[in-house]
């Protein structure tokens, strides 16, 4: 049985092809580079010809591609989106019109010139992924599911903080479901307001296959625990340290303690240090974090965690955990199954494991078993 994971960040998207007739470690990867840095990357190359260009397709994730698209129409060239697509860069479209992109219907698309550059975009592209792998004569299908991590801040009402309304959110699911799969989905249970994750469904409708959807940093967190140093601790604090959004999770045997969210790019060393010694000692207000810019905290047990570098029980994931490299707090850096890379791709095999229970029990014998209960590659 196979189940493809894709972590989808800013920087990356990590690949993991769980198959459970292999050992884990040599399970199939692929480390590229992420949705929005590729639309990035082809808007630019309009830029550099002078081109007008389409931006088509569904919601997806912004930051490098938004900023591009802004450097297009800054240097005086065209750039149209279709509605859907412009959500990608803010949920208020007069705000998209005021970087320099024009909104067009879906009509006005298609009766633009030939000569405009036309771009698509989604965050999750099976059909790539499908031919990155059969080049190396690699079968995807059939698949017993796909599971698939974004950061959605949700589509919040014009009058609200998109960043207070994306940590409503957490405390919402945190309250329903206290543990970490709170935060993925089956693709007919995604909530309305997760705009983000049901553009994901929208673009895996070919997909015949169950598909789960994820946020990433939960994703990250829970796939840090299958490192056997964090899967022996009773009680932890396991930061991502991502590379748009900083996430902790303080965990207990009852679930989740307490959580944090900021913005990677406003932290240096010494604020997250205050940030993660206040998380675990139960002292972190709300507003520390959102009037600091960031998201938000919540604490919903005050037992504190007293953090000690001899016990290892600050633990630390994500592709911007350099950030902590001379940290005084000493963290440990998470590796499950050798690969930091790919901790979001197991939180996502482990949630599919809590929502699919006709899978529940292969995937669960594969992550918690030791090494070499599966076979190797050339006996399969």
């Amino acid at each position: 049985m196979k189940v493809l994971a894709v972590d989808v960040g800013t920087g990356t998207q990590d690949i993991v092809l769980f198959d459970t007739r292999l050992d884990i470690e040599n399970a199939y990867k692929l480390i590229l580079p992420a949705p929005t840095m590729i639309i990035r990357r082809r808007i630019q190359q309009a830029t550099r010809q002078g081109a007008a260009m389409l931006l088509e397709g569904a919601i997806m994730g912004g930051g490098p591609s938004a900023w591009a698209a802004e450097d297009h129409a800054r240097a005086g060239y065209p750039i149209y989106a279709t509605p859907s697509a412009a959500l990608s860069f803010n949920d208020d479209l007069d705000a998209v019109a005021q970087m320099g992109i024009q909104i067009v219907s879906e009509d006005e698309a298609r009766r633009l010139p030939e000569n405009v550059v036309r771009v698509t975009l989604r965050d999750f592209d099976f059909e790539a992924i499908e031919s990155a792998f059969a080049a190396f004569g690699v079968e995807l299908e059939p698949l017993g599911a796909a599971a698939v991590a974004v950061f959605d801040h949700g589509a919040a009402p014009p009058d609200v903080s998109d960043r207070q309304f994306r940590f409503d959110y957490l405390d919402q699911r945190i309250r329903a479901h206290n543990r970490l799969s709170a935060f993925a989905f089956r693709r007919e249970d995604i909530p309305p307001i997760m705009t983000r994750l049901q553009a994901v469904a929208d673009s895996a409708a070919r997909l015949d296959a169950p598909l789960i959807v994820m946020d990433t940093a939960p994703a990250a967190v829970l796939g840090a625990r299958f490192d056997p140093h964090v899967a022996a601790l009773t009680r932890a604090l396991i930061a991502n340290v991502g590379n748009f959004h900083t996430l902790a999770f303080r965990l207990g045997p009852d679930g989740i303690e307490g959580v944090f969210e900021h913005h990677t790019g406003l932290l240096d060393l010494p604020r997250l240090e205050t940030l993660l010694e206040k998380l675990a000692d139960g002292s972190l207000r709300h507003e520390d974090v959102f009037g600091d810019q960031g998201h938000g905290a919540l604490i919903y047990s005050h037992q504190a965690l007293s953090i000690d570098p001899a016990a290892g029980n600050l633990v630390v994931t994500g592709p911007r955990r350099g950030l902590l490299r001379a940290s005084r707090l000493r963290p440990y850096l998470a590796v499950p199954f050798g690969d930091m890379m790919t901790a979001g791709c197991f939180g996502l095999l482990a949630a599919a494991a809590d929502l699919l229970p006709e899978l529940g029990d292969a995937i669960r014998a594969a992550l918690e078993s030791p090494s070499g209960v599966g076979r190797p590659p050339w006996e399969v």
